[in-house]
């Protein structure tokens, strides 16, 4: 029998923004799949209309575009496995809850909300907290295996609204090998009789889920550990409907957690580290309330992936610094790990700063012209994000020192302080005055002219060199600053010291006789 080809799905609920731990399972899903030269489905798993939120949807394809996981079959796309709404398939479960029926793996129930309700209530009065609809209680219920065959009948036929519920057998262990985890086992004493088809004629996650996984002939089923409980409720499925031989393999994915505490992350942990929690910024079309997003916080694509490919798989060596290729490369569940991953939002700041260095002054210059207010080249901008890259961690910080584009007109009133003596401006102008004559205005003969004078002087490093600073940028420290000197040009660096050479003397005399 030839080896099955790989198909995994993501397959999220519109209920809201993407979490980045949704988008963690994306990628893991992704990078398994173009691993095995597989495929990569998005299915739309919209089967609670009450929960449907406005928007939601889109927000889930942006966020794969932005991450640059590309889908090979999903909503807008023509295939024979379509559609991928959960919504648009409602035809196709009827058919298999029908087969349940009949092979009395499943049953009709009529309890109304009040009644389930007043049942719960009930039942944590008499100090039974966790009530279950199962073997145990479904004879005191109203459904389709309590009731005789006249009174089913009579119901169906006053259009009394009734679920499906799944017919969990007694003590029995449901096992299941995954991928990740090992063999897990379960009794069905633990497991309640789930409703698997509502009364409004759609299925519940649980059948959609697994009609659609085997319709759409997926191989393994990657996601999060949340729906662990669940994964044997849906072997038994696979098993009632006959469908074994084309059940997939099953990962459950480990927990995001916090990074403060124990807990899965959340939005609240975000809002009150100050993180963002989504990939993309997310307005609630009900409350207008926006929330923020890694895209918009100026975190690259790359790195955001790259970050997030680290909360649960490491690749078994000391390499951090990947790109998607890289990652497709390198991944495999068996590296993924079964304990909660916890998030640091300081080395998700990390990775940007890596992965900024390592983009080349062409890309980082194009990114600063987006938001350059100022009338320069790229070629101007190429050598900014030369000397300004290894200090930054986000690339509209590249633009955060003004003096690369216009003299400054606030100064470091510290190192002023510090640095300014009564010989300072004697040596300024003597220094300029030797600058003045560099005809070749590069870095290293800026450099060779500096050393020399401080020779000649006998003056440390310290005595001159934080007040030319002050003059050119009004800073006490940042990058080479005869990289900055060439870069203003000569005719530039002239006019400031003419300027500010003045201006600091001047003010350092006030203070002297104040």
């Amino acid at each position: 029998m030839s080896e099955r080809k790989v198909r995994v799905r993501f397959a999220p609920s519109p209920t809201g923004p993407l979490h980045m731990g949704g988008i963690r399972t994306a990628l893991y899903n992704y990078l398994f799949a173009k691993k095995n030269n597989g495929d990569f489905i998005l299915r739309i798993e919209d089967t609670d209309q009450n929960r449907y939120v406005e928007g939601a949807e889109e927000y889930i394809i942006k966020a794969l575009n932005w991450c640059k996981l590309s889908i090979d079959e999903g909503p807008g796309l023509t295939t024979s496995k379509g559609p991928y709404r959960q919504s648009e398939r409602k035809h196709l479960y009827k058919k298999y809850v029908d087969q349940l029926i009949e092979s009395g793996h499943a049953y009709y129930a009529f309890d109304s909300s009040e009644e389930l309700t007043e049942m719960r209530e009930l039942a944590k009065k008499a100090k039974m907290p966790n009530w279950q609809y199962n073997s145990i209680t479904r004879n005191s219920m109203q459904n389709s295996l309590s009731l005789s065959k006249e009174e089913v009948d009579k119901r169906f036929s006053d259009n009394v609204p009734c679920a499906v519920r799944i017919k969990m057998p007694r003590n029995e262990d449901v096992r299941f090998f995954d991928e990740i985890r090992g063999w897990v086992v379960v009794n069905t004493n633990n497991m309640d009789d789930k409703v698997i088809y509502k009364a409004d004629g759609m299925p519940t996650y649980h059948l959609a889920n697994v009609v659609d996984d085997y319709l759409m002939e997926i191989s393994h089923v990657i996601r999060g550990e949340e729906w662990l409980p669940s994964a044997p409720l849906h072997v038994l499925l696979y098993k009632y409907l006959d469908l074994e031989k084309a059940m997939p393999k099953f990962a459950h994915l480990p927990l995001i957690l916090k990074p403060d505490g124990n807990g899965k992350l959340s939005k609240r942990d975000g809002d009150r580290l100050g993180f963002p929690v989504f990939p993309l910024q997310w307005t609630d079309p009900v409350t207008k309330e926006v929330s923020s997003g890694y895209r918009e916080k100026g975190y690259f694509p790359e790195s955001f992936v790259n970050m997030l490919a680290f909360l649960g798989w490491n690749p078994g060596n000391s390499k951090e610094l990947y790109t998607i290729e890289e990652l497709i490369k390198d991944f495999s569940l068996e590296r993924v790990g079964k304990s909660g991953a916890k998030f640091d939002p300081e080395k998700s700041k990390w990775f940007n700063q890596q992965h900024l260095r390592n983009k080349s002054n062409s890309e980082l210059a194009h990114l600063m012209l987006l938001d350059c207010k100022y009338n320069v080249s790229n070629a101007f901008l190429e050598k900014v994000a030369n000397l300004m890259k290894e200090r930054a961690t986000f690339h509209h910080e590249l633009l955060s020192e003004e003096y690369f584009f216009k003299i400054f007109e606030e100064y470091d009133e510290k190192t002023f302080r510090k640095k300014w003596k009564s010989n300072t401006l004697l040596l300024v102008n003597e220094f300029f005055a030797d600058l003045d004559l560099v005809e070749s205005f590069l870095s290293n003969q800026i450099e060779n002219t500096f050393q020399k004078f401080i020779e000649k002087k006998e003056i440390g490093m310290g005595a001159l060199l934080p007040c030319l600073r002050l003059i050119l940028t009004g800073k006490g420290m940042g990058p080479s600053l005869f990289s900055i000197m060439e870069l203003l040009g000569k005719q530039e660096v002239m006019h400031r010291y003419n300027i500010k050479s003045t201006l600091f003397e001047n003010l350092f005399l006030e203070k002297s006789n104040s």
